[in-house]
């Protein structure tokens, strides 16, 4: 399989994790969006990571599209609980991840690609608001590790190493679970180090 992907992306972070944690074989390739490739575009219309390229041509994007299908490559190493109650609990927590990552990203693009003279504060400040409502939810109720890591551990992992890249100091604050929880993360993942988000 192939992965087209890019270092800082919380996106692609999670599924590199997810990948790695199945025991999947795959070739990363890392890709600019921005120069709008031609191997990306021509296995993603849409020309965003990350997209996965599986052994028979396959072509699958959105990230919870990429784990919904690596939940499905190894019995004993799933994603996702197979009791439907406990399985929407870790979905509702990739989602959450997800969605606060996508303000994240946004108010990353409103400054690295607005002019001073288009950039828009009260748009940003909208999107910070809130990603801080979504980790305040999450660092009272951090997910337990149990026996199993799962989709959504691998999302909030994602979610927090991509804080830590773009905005160090501004968002832990009295988040005292969530500042802590990366290291327990990395003691169930020692891959972590290696595969989280970089600049």
């Amino acid at each position: 399989m192939k992965l087209l992907c890019a270092a800082a992306s919380p996106y692609s972070a999670k599924v590199r994790m997810a990948l790695h944690h199945v025991g999947a074989d795959f070739e990363e390739i890392h890709v600019a969006t921005g120069d709008n490739p031609a191997d990306l575009l021509d296995a993603n219309p849409l020309g965003k990571i990350p997209t996965l390229i599986t052994d028979d041509g396959l072509t699958l994007y959105d990230s919870r599209t990429i784990m919904h299908y690596l939940d499905g490559l190894d019995e004993e190493r799933w994603l996702y609980p197979r009791s439907p109650e406990k399985r929407v609990l870790v979905e509702r927590m990739e989602a959450l991840c997800d969605g606060i990552c996508d303000a994240l990203v946004l108010c990353v693009y409103e400054k690295r690609f607005r002019t001073p003279e288009t950039y828009h504060q009260p748009w940003v400040d909208r999107q910070w608001d809130k990603a801080m409502r979504g980790l305040d939810w999450l660092d009272a109720n951090p997910p337990d590790f149990g026996k199993r890591l799962n989709a959504g551990h691998f999302a909030l992992a994602s979610l927090l190493a991509y804080l830590m890249l773009r905005f160090p100091g501004a968002w832990e604050q009295h988040r005292v679970r969530l500042t802590q929880w990366p290291a327990a993360f990395e003691e169930r993942f020692p891959e972590f180090h290696a595969l989280k988000p970089q600049g």
